[in-house]
């Protein structure tokens, strides 16, 4: 793949719902802040209902471009309109209260060779919490490696894959359908695996991105079936992709999505139910790795002493 230009234009979407009280004007203040000036900045607001409007529309820079929805058009719907609008080369989507460093457009953009173009490009991230506090941080150590062990990096927690470190050739994303899974839970992953397998990856070993995770985890609200859905989708699109090692990422990813849905059945304050989800995904994942000391930890693990 050729770049048309030396110097291509990055856009930064930004989808947003009633966050002007929250990280809105940061986010947007820091994409426009980026040390790679040729970026345009798509805020697409889903309706809000709160001051979003007036806060976006105070903000005076030509490269800034707000559009509101007339309707709530939903969070996956938004994230795909802002790559619908996007004129840029590269897109990045960055949601309204994750945060990127200054130079992370700069330092993605260096990591390609002058006049090629990859499928995407992948920092190293931090994961913060509410107050910007640093939980873990992830140096990006795949450069290098193949699509298939970037993958099994992920499994096995090297890895780590979030939007806010992760920026995607446009035409490549479009052409895979954006963001979509079969839940809405994967979207994000489906879109980076595909994407990096047919055009390529570039690597930026520093930090350059920070997730934030918050106390209120909506994955742990979404039913177990949904999880397991997109798992499934995910293990098939693998396979498609890289058929001559699909045993091995196959049974790799198994025991990676049964340790996922044992921990997401934790939360369940239900015992029996827990039990029944437990053995759910035992099933569903080949009989991967036992439930057992997973069901015992999460018992004995409240006990006094514990």
């Amino acid at each position: 793949m050729d770049s048309s230009s030396k110097t291509p234009l990055v856009t930064i979407g930004i989808p947003t719902y009633n966050r002007a009280k929250g990280n809105l004007l940061k986010v947007i203040e820091r994409s426009l802040a980026q040390t790679y000036e040729n970026v345009e900045v798509v805020v697409s607001d889903n309706c809000s209902t709160d001051r979003t409007a007036e806060l976006v529309q105070a903000i005076d820079d030509p490269r800034l471009c707000y559009i509101r929805q007339e309707t709530n058009i939903g969070p996956t719907n938004n994230f795909n309109f802002c790559l619908e609008t996007a004129r840029g080369e590269y897109f990045l989507l960055f949601h309204d209260d994750d945060m990127i460093d200054e130079d992370f457009v700069e330092s993605c953009m260096a990591a390609i060779e002058p006049g090629r173009t990859v499928g995407t490009i992948h920092t190293g991230v931090r994961v913060i919490d509410e107050h910007d506090h640093v939980i873990h941080e992830n140096r990006n150590k795949a450069a290098g490696s193949s699509m298939a062990d970037f993958i099994r990096g992920w499994y096995r927690g090297v890895t780590a894959l979030y939007l806010c470190n992760t920026l995607y050739n446009t035409a490549g994303l479009r052409e895979a359908g954006g963001f979509v899974s079969r839940k809405n839970l994967f979207n994000d992953l489906i879109a980076t695996i595909t994407v990096g397998a047919r055009y390529g990856r570039a690597d930026v070993a520093d930090i350059k991105a920070s997730f934030r995770r918050h106390s209120d985890n909506r994955g742990s609200k979404v039913p177990l079936s949904d999880w397991i859905d997109d798992c499934q989708q995910l293990l098939d699109l693998t396979c498609e992709l890289f058929p001559d090692e699909c045993p091995e990422l196959r049974k790799e990813g198994q025991k990676f999505f049964t340790k996922k849905m044992y921990r997401h059945s934790a939360h369940s304050p239900s015992r029996v139910q827990r039990l029944k989800d437990y053995l759910h995904s035992y099933r569903t994942f080949d009989y991967s790795i036992s439930p057992l000391r997973y069901f015992y930890f999460r018992k004995s693990r409240h006990r006094p002493g514990l």
